[in-house]
């Protein structure tokens, strides 16, 4: 009896403590890197809860910016025990406001394609820095596109 007892008192001590605590514990927050001069102002998520490092995910926006949507997909993905970091393609936050502002942000990307890709690779480069994702040397980098599909 006196087992039991010293076992439930560890246990209900384990849990008030949240060391055996399986529920995730999501930091989200701003964060900024510079590519050619532009600022990207993206959002960078993470399970608070795990110590150990863990692969990288960036999560490119549709073509309305950096949103809400993509926030939470970047979210979603810290859930499932990723760091994610949602993209900042048009540089300082720029959000469109409507179908034909998007098509606008977007085509100035694709139009200067080298301007895209180096918004990219700056976001990637920045994703591999952070202490909480595997050096790409042990476990390949995870890319996601978002499409809006998923």
């Amino acid at each position: 009896m006196k087992r039991l007892i010293v076992g439930v008192l560890v246990v209900a001590w384990a849990l008030a403590s949240g060391i055996a605590s399986a529920e995730p514990r999501i930091l989200g927050k701003g964060v900024e890197a510079t590519a050619q001069g532009t600022v990207m102002r993206g959002y960078l998520a993470y399970d608070e809860n795990i110590k150990d490092r863990r692969p990288g995910v960036l999560v490119v926006p549709e073509w309305w910016g950096l949103n809400d949507y993509a926030r939470k997909r970047a979210r979603m993905l810290a859930e499932l025990g990723y760091t994610a970091l949602a993209v900042d393609m048009y540089g300082e936050g720029k959000q469109a406001a409507n179908p034909a502002e998007a098509g606008k942000l977007s085509s100035d990307v694709m139009k200067n394609f080298d301007t895209g890709v180096a918004r990219f690779r700056s976001a990637l480069e920045f994703l591999k820095g952070q202490p909480t994702v595997d050096p790409p040397v042990s476990r390949p980098l995870a890319i996601v596109l978002e499409a809006g599909l998923c």
